[in-house]
């Protein structure tokens, strides 16, 4: 089988791309040894902070640094234009979809998804059926997953609505970025991400309890065992806001109090980072030690916000992945800006006999899985891993979707052989409340092993910085 073609991100017929072009004459022009000084400073100062993760089912639950990659990502002010239209128009009917499902059901009056694919979802949640939430907002903090194979198309790859990670690391990538080589900031024009904090907390307020003008906002974490508790942390100091764990809450006659030295202090708005089935024990798990007793109650009466919403995670189902143009189409009445990866859901018989005769050409995805877990890359697998997931489509085709293998782009890379091409995609992080906005740029994820295509942390990925150019002029107008 011929290697298909990968559209590189810096070099296009036989030059350099012009939102590449100063970069790569300085790149040229640096010495490896200089280079590798730079990462290794990348990584001491990684360290420093502590910007680590724990890979679950790992021995020990060792903590590990995230692969840093120092050289750029660069999006052009032009392709940054048509991303961020794209993703903001994809999380305004991600959230029409979700306001739909929980009350009206339009949707499936019109016969457009198959009902058994929303009500029998595990992702579904009941408990959430007739309830409006502010400003009809259930996903406030998404991170959309593209990929591009070429000059001008972009995938969407995945939807996160439900508790999405990373931005911490784009923001501390800049931060990184910025004290390694402060003279390419001052020769390009990036635009800033450093605001996204701030951001982030104008949406939560904007989301509050009708009636409360100065609210109490608080971010949720599972505490210091989750593998994204760095990010907990780091949001919650940078927003300037308590990080509590369901111990140091309780609801009291319908509202949600968080347990202060100075006595109980009312909290309105929670930005949380626990799983729906652990944050009601008296609606959900009953043996979660993760949740606050009674906070789906309050919820529901409107006496406090749930950032993302219960019940969120329906919209990022990959069954309902291939729904998506459609949904687009239907609740907003416009033709989706990104394409949807061609998708074959294994529930259809006919894609499923498709999939199990082409098993070494596709990547395979189990519908709730994340993380890069419960995936199968045909080209990359043994017979005897595509014998193992055929036996497990088998057994539950409902459980899966196939795709074909897309060549996704490359990027410039510093690795031990010195500077080369890896895949990467890229997650921007989309913010919902009184309005919809993405800062520029996002988590650029890079599959440091050549050839692989997965570029989860938890599989071995690293990140890079993504600097979106500004159009001239731009900050001078700011």
């Amino acid at each position: 089988m011929s290697q298909p073609a990968f559209f590189d991100e810096m070099h296009s017929g036989g030059g350099v791309r012009q939102a590449y072009d100063r970069y790569a004459a300085w790149l040229h022009s640096v010495p490896q040894e200089i280079l590798q000084q730079r990462h290794d400073q990348a990584n001491s100062l990684f360290r420093t902070v502590g910007i680590t993760f724990n890979v679950y089912g790992e021995e020990g639950g060792v903590e590990r640094l995230i692969p840093f990659d120092i050289v750029p990502r660069i999006i052009s002010a032009e392709e940054w234009a048509v991303v961020e239209a794209g993703v903001i128009q994809r999380v305004d009917a991600l959230n029409a979809f979700l306001n739909d499902v929980y009350n009206d059901q339009e949707i499936l009056r019109a016969g457009l998804l198959p009902p058994e694919l929303v009500l029998t979802n595990d992702a579904f949640r009941p408990e959430m059926l007739g309830m409006r939430v502010p400003r009809g907002v259930y996903a406030h903090i998404a991170g959309i997953d593209i990929v591009r194979v070429d000059a001008e198309t972009f995938y969407v790859l995945e939807d996160n609505a439900r508790t999405p990670s990373g931005v911490s690391y784009m923001l501390e990538n800049r931060q990184a970025m910025m004290r390694l080589f402060p003279d390419l900031f001052g020769a390009y024009a990036v635009a800033p991400v450093s605001h996204y904090p701030e951001m982030l907390l104008d949406t939560l307020r904007s989301v509050a309890p009708r009636g409360i003008e100065d609210p109490t906002v608080v971010l949720l974490t599972p505490g210091q065992y989750n593998s994204a508790y760095f990010e907990h942390a780091f949001l919650a100091q940078e927003m300037g806001i308590e990080l509590v764990e369901g111990q140091d809450m309780f609801v009291d006659d319908g509202d949600v109090f968080m347990r202060t030295t100075r006595g109980p202090k009312r909290v309105h708005v929670i930005y949380r980072r626990v799983d729906d089935e652990f944050i009601d024990p008296l609606t959900f798990r009953a043996d979660s030690a993760l949740g606050v007793p009674g906070l789906l109650a309050a919820y529901r009466m409107g006496r406090v916000t749930l950032c993302n919403a219960v019940g969120s995670g329906i919209a990022d189902d990959k069954a309902i992945y291939a729904y998506m143009p459609e949904l687009i189409r239907f609740y907003l009445g416009k033709e989706p800006i990104l394409k949807n990866v061609p998708t074959y859901t294994l529930r259809k018989p006919d894609d499923l006999a498709y999939a199990l005769d082409h098993l070494a050409e596709l990547v395979v995805k189990e519908v709730h899985g994340s993380g890069g877990y419960g995936m199968l890359v045909g080209p990359a697998a043994t017979k005897a891993e595509i014998a193992t997931f055929r036996d497990k489509i088998i057994a539950d085709p409902d459980g899966f979707i196939a795709q074909p293998t897309l060549a996704l782009s490359t990027c410039p890379t510093f690795v031990d052989q010195g500077i080369a091409p890896r895949h990467v995609d890229l997650r921007p992080f989309v913010l919902s409340g009184q309005k919809t906005s993405v800062v520029p740029g996002g988590l650029t994820r890079v599959a440091m092993r050549k050839g692989s295509l997965v570029v989860n942390s938890s599989q071995g990925g690293g990140t890079k910085d993504t600097w979106v150019l500004e159009k001239p002029n731009a900050r001078a107008r700011r």
